[in-house]
């Protein structure tokens, strides 16, 4: 038992999104949360949609993982998916925007659904799959993220313990630098600490934070923001966000598309730190199929708790 000394960084306790989830693992990475719900299903192989961050397939790969793609259409629904009866699916829900009976209906069709709302912390989990989380793409952590559902629990004391402190501060230098210079080479070498580790147990340093966080602001302001987005985007969006958007989604980003190779750049320039997403895709998949054209066009516009109607109307003079 340690007593006196300095004192640490204090936060409130008591408020974790899934601490009360019946069935939940708390790992370090979404990627690695994925693989750990794979492995719950008890399947054989695992299908994974085409339009996916590639750090997900090359950790599956490392863990020698029995790997089969599939493309989706337009409307975000899975053309080419046809699991054998021990196969796991991968279903996405992209950007957070999409309602849960609609991820519900298309879970419905596969044996061993996995959904992935790393985009949609909020997402309520729903019978009949596993459902992954990402902490860190709506709250202010180094690291983290959920398994929840039946069994999610199973194996996660034979992990490592994870810590993430050591390469935090990037963080805390945000604060007072911003997110250029010495801060984001401090975000990278946390970006890279998490490239290299294994699956492993939550650190506590995240838990701390995730336990004295304030989700109501959270919901509230991305809802608000997206409402922000959706409208003012509207005339200028070649993509639907809203689709299939419900009043239970609370977005990561506003997803946006214009046929423009140059607004990315023009983007940065103006400090809207954001960029194409998954532009590997570029190099592997045919120009007319539909992740081709997300990978070179779509933009995510921020629209997290630290912004307003002033900066998203600020990003649509830009455009």
């Amino acid at each position: 038992m340690e007593i006196g000394s300095f004192l640490p960084l204090a936060f409130a306790s008591g408020k974790e999104y899934y601490r009360a989830a019946a069935g939940v693992a708390r790992l370090n990475t979404g990627r690695a949360a994925i693989w750990h719900a794979f492995r719950v299903t008890g399947c054989e192989t695992l299908w994974l949609p085409y339009y996916q961050c590639d750090t997900v397939r090359e950790f599956l790969h490392r863990k020698g993982c029995a790997l089969r793609f599939y493309h989706i259409n337009d409307r975000f629904e899975p053309t080419d998916l046809t699991p054998a009866a021990q196969d796991a699916v991968l279903l996405v829900n992209y950007y957070g925007v999409f309602s849960a009976q609609r991820m519900a209906a298309l879970a419905a069709q596969y044996a061993h659904p996995i959904i992935d709302n790393c985009q949609a912390f909020f997402a309520q989990p729903f019978d009949h799959a596993l459902h992954v989380y990402s902490a860190r793409k709506f709250v202010g952590v180094p690291d983290g993220a959920y398994v929840v559902g039946p069994g999610a629990e199973q194996f996660c004391a034979s992990y490592p313990q994870g810590c993430s402190s050591d390469t935090a501060g990037f963080l805390l230098m945000r604060i007072e630098y911003g997110c250029e210079g010495k801060s984001y080479a401090a975000r990278m070498r946390n970006e890279e600490r998490i490239d290299a580790e294994d699956a492993m147990r939550m650190s506590v340093l995240t838990r701390t934070i995730l336990d004295g966080t304030d989700y109501e602001l959270i919901r509230t302001k991305r809802q608000a923001n997206f409402d922000i987005a959706a409208r003012r985007f509207r005339d200028v969006n070649r993509l639907d966000p809203t689709a299939f958007y419900g009043a239970d989604c609370v977005p990561m980003v506003y997803p946006f598309v214009a046929e423009d190779d140059g607004l990315l750049d023009r983007l940065l320039a103006n400090k809207h730190f954001q960029g194409h997403w998954w532009s590997y895709l570029l190099e592997e998949l045919p120009p007319d199929c539909f992740e081709y054209y997300l990978s070179r066009y779509i933009i995510p516009v921020t629209i997290d708790q630290r912004y307003g109607e002033t900066e998203i109307e600020f990003i649509r003079s830009l455009i």
